[in-house]
């Protein structure tokens, strides 16, 4: 069963990504941007990551796309597609680069959710939460597309059920 932490919006936090990093043990590692640290920092070892807004190393890519065991990921910060302000620009951008899975952050605000034939997955921030107390990351399963689990989880680990979320995905023809 292939498993991907998501991460974001760590603002510097070291200490946060490795205590992660040492907790769970998972096939892939995506930090969604806002980590202010250098690309190469160790803390960010294994990571794919992108360019936050808060990020000054150039060497950040704006995007990344990658598929895993069948699942084709857009990963952005969110502030290029204002997430803040509505998720239909980041959606579009993924259907372009055929992504079912959208990971980004920039909003600091948990969640998971179906929309048509896309999963959108913002992990909230492991430093700044908005809207919830709890500071947050995520960890995605899945054995077949009809079976795709988004697990959240506290900074201290702590499973929070009520933005966990299971669904399913057509396969891409």
């Amino acid at each position: 069963m292939p498993s991907v932490l998501i991460v974001s919006d760590s603002h510097g936090s070291r200490d946060e990504l490795a205590a992660i990093n040492q907790r769970h043990h998972t096939d892939y590692k995506i930090h969604c941007g806002d980590s202010e640290l250098e690309m190469d920092d160790p803390a960010l070892e294994g990571f794919m990551k992108v360019a936050g807004n808060c990020d000054g190393d150039a060497r950040y890519p704006e995007e990344q796309v990658s598929t895993i065991d069948g699942l084709t990921f857009l990963i952005a910060h969110g502030h290029l597609h204002q997430v803040k302000s509505n998720p239909l620009a980041i959606a579009y951008r993924a259907e372009e680069q055929h992504a079912q899975v959208i990971c980004f952050g920039h909003t600091h605000i948990a969640g998971a959710e179906k929309v048509g034939s896309q999963l959108l997955i913002n992990p909230g921030s492991v430093l700044l939460p908005r809207k919830r107390n709890e500071k947050t990351y995520t960890i995605m399963e899945w054995e077949t597309l009809d079976d795709i689990h988004v697990y959240f989880y506290t900074i201290d680990g702590k499973h929070v059920d009520d933005l966990s979320f299971n669904t399913s995905l057509p396969q891409r023809i």
